[in-house]
């Protein structure tokens, strides 16, 4: 038998997986990591090189007390988006730093004194300051100038997992155009925002290559901290949410994808990167090399019912434990009994996504009655869901609206898709057919499959994931709730102006804002 290693680095965990040529995942070890904190800048959150690629080493090492090292065909590495890593002359890596890096507050204050450059580069690379490269590079030149003098290239937590195994200084354009430096017409470094921004050309050294190409193999060092096999071919991956795209089968114009977990992602294909002319929505380049993306982000419906779950519900968590489950699978179970809309109980966490200017509201509950029989824990809960939906249902609307696409269906995937409460809402919310996959993580599926089109087990992207995307549960749109739902999406949007309104006066405080808001 033999097998694909998908490495993925995320935000808070790294994690090998092993699949198999048809997609099933056979054997997972993850590791937690923790992201240092430079006390001498507020907001720094650096990422640990060296300790980091330890626990990459212990993952793999883990999977391969299963399997034989001579059975994997192939490796590809996936990673949060947005972290970057930078090289010397001597392709050593001098400098890195996680998605959530929020040092460079001065430096995008600076760059917004002028009033339309982050439209402008917008317009070409489909990002703005919130995320994006620009005002942390800027930050170590202003700062670090020392690293700034030395660096010479620069690419993704993805690329640099697969320099670390053996490749050479690469990048893709699907994690790369997260950076802000890309044009997203030509899927490579833009020359004129290098200028635009003040920053040298040099960090577009690396060359740029396509998911699902191979980029080297397995060398001698990396062999011996492993426990791979020398001369494995790695392949080129791809940034955590287009793989996830891929991971579902969403590799054709209008497929539209919600990968639901700590953040929840509505990702559209578009066979053209159509630019929002308000910059309300971010714009990436596909995994797949003919494809764009429109995305939406709501920021931490996974978190906020993980908040819920650990203020709220201790109890439920030790009855879970005794009975070989989990307190959100008693919680969703239960709030099957609460009517659609939750009594009209309005959470306030994410907003819609605002690209341009992204920033969210102080967490609260409003319009909570005290009645224990309709304001209870599990009508709270099943509220979260239903808000989660919602946000997600604004962002899509906004997709639909600047690219006149018309989604007919969408592929629901991630932690949350376990959740069959959680399934069945999203469809209703959306009124749109909501399709499951077998394999829920999708994102290391995906990187799995680029694998495999790496090694031409498969022609190309389509092939691969008909044979290796399994189809699950189908759910469907009850339009008795419909009316409900509509009506609270509008009263939902109408509170929340007020309550963004409130953070913005700072007679609250918000949940979350970007650097510089």
């Amino acid at each position: 038998m033999k097998y694909i290693l998908s490495l993925d680095a995320g935000t808070g965990s790294v994690r090998a997986i092993i699949f198999d040529k048809s997609g099933n995942q056979i054997i997972e070890s993850q590791r937690e990591y923790i992201h240092k904190v430079n006390p001498k800048y507020q907001g720094s959150i650096d990422f640990d090189i060296e300790n980091n690629w330890k626990l990459i080493c212990k993952c793999i090492k883990d999977v391969l007390k299963q399997i034989s090292p001579n059975d994997i065909l192939a490796i590809s590495t996936t990673s949060m988006r947005e972290a970057f890593v930078l090289y010397d002359e001597n392709k050593k890596p001098i400098w890195a730093c996680s998605n959530v890096d929020a040092r460079a507050y001065q430096e995008t204050i600076d760059l917004r004194k002028n009033k339309e450059l982050e439209k402008d580069i917008y317009y070409i690379s489909g990002q703005t300051f919130s995320l994006g490269a620009i005002p942390r590079l800027l930050w170590i030149k202003n700062n670090d100038k020392d690293i700034y003098n030395k660096a010479c290239y620069l690419n993704m937590l993805s690329d640099w997992i697969a320099v670390e195994l053996g490749a050479d200084i690469f990048i893709d354009p699907s994690n790369g155009s997260t950076l802000g430096l890309f044009n997203l017409k030509t899927r490579n470094f833009d020359k004129k925002i290098f200028e635009m921004s003040d920053l040298d050309f040099k960090f577009a050294n690396a060359k740029v290559l396509e998911s699902g190409t191979i980029i080297g193999e397995v060398n001698n060092k990396a062999s011996k901290e492993t426990g791979l096999k020398e001369g494995t071919k790695i392949v080129m991956g791809g940034g955590d949410a287009q793989l996830g795209t891929i991971g579902v089968g969403a590799v054709n114009e209008k497929d539209t994808v919600i990968l639901g977990g700590t953040f929840w992602q509505q990702e559209v294909n578009m066979k053209s990167p159509i630019i929002d002319k308000d910059a309300r929505i971010r714009i990436n380049c596909s995994s797949v090399s003919d494809l764009w993306q429109a995305e939406g982000i709501a920021f931490y419906p996974g978190l906020v019912a993980r908040w819920f779950r650990d203020a709220f519900c201790e109890d439920l968590k030790e009855i879970a434990k005794k009975n070989n489950t989990n307190a959100y699978k008693l919680l969703s179970d239960k709030s099957k009994d609460i009517p659609a809309g939750c009594y009209e109980i309005i959470p306030i966490f994410s907003d819609k996504m605002n690209y341009i200017s992204w920033k969210h509201a102080a967490p609260s509950f409003i319009n909570m009655t005290i009645d224990p029989n309709k304001t209870n824990r599990y009508s709270l809960f099943k509220s979260i869901m239903e808000n989660a939906a919602i946000v997600s249902y604004n962002n899509i609307k906004t997709i639909e609206n600047f690219s006149n696409i018309n989604i007919d269906y969408l592929t629901f995937a991630g932690g949350a898709a376990n959740d069959s409460v959680w399934c069945q809402i999203l469809a209703d919310v959306l009124q749109l057919e909501v399709r499951t996959t077998k394999v829920k993580e999708a994102t290391a599926l995906g990187a799995a499959i680029c694998a495999c089109v790496g090694v031409n087990l498969y022609k190309d992207f389509y092939e691969a994931a008909d044979i290796c995307v399994k189809k699950d549960i189908v759910y469907y749109p009850d339009k008795n709730n419909q009316k409900v739902y509509a009506n609270l999406i509008n009263k939902f949007n109408d509170v929340y102006k007020i309550q963004l309104e409130l953070a913005d006066k700072n007679l609250t405080t918000h949940m979350w804002k970007a650097v510089g808001e």
